[in-house]
C-alpha cells in the first residue's frame, strides 16, 4: 500500500538527483521541518487551508506542502529501508488503547 508509494517517491528522488552525496538523518528531518513550515508560511500570508493554487503548474498552498512533509517522509522510509504500512497499523491501534489526553499534556 503505502511502501509501494513509497518507493516511487523514493526512485523519483534518485531520478531527479535528491540522492547524490551522503545525506545525514539530522539533514532529511529538517528537510521535513521546512516542508512544515512553508506550510505555516502560506497559512500565514492568509491562504485558505484548503486552498491550492497554482504558480503556472506548480500546485502551491497548504495541501501541496503537506503533500511535500509525507513525500519526504516517505522518500526515508524507503531509503532506511522502514517497513510504513506496518508500523502504521502498529502505532495507530496502540494509540487507540491509550487513555484520553494521556501524558498530562495541555495540548
Amino acid at each position: 500500500m503505502i511502501n509501494n508509494f513509497a518507493k516511487e517517491v523514493h526512485v523519483n528522488a534518485i531520478e531527479h538527483g535528491w540522492w547524490t552525496g551522503e545525506r545525514s538523518f539530522g539533514d532529511l528531518v529538517t528537510l521535513c521541518h521546512t516542508e512544515l513550515s512553508e506550510a505555516y508560511e502560506e497559512y500565514r500570508n492568509n491562504k485558505d487551508i484548503t486552498e491550492t493554487y497554482y504558480e503556472g503548474e506548480k500546485p502551491c498552498g497548504v495541501p501541496s506542502e503537506l503533500a511535500d512533509v509525507i513525500i519526504r517522509i516517505l522518500d526515508m522510509c524507503e531509503y532506511y529501508n522502514i517497513d510504513i504500512d506496518k508500523i502504521l497499523i502498529e502505532k495507530h491501534e496502540f494509540n487507540k488503547s491509550r487513555p484520553y489526553k494521556h501524558g498530562g499534556k495541555l495540548t
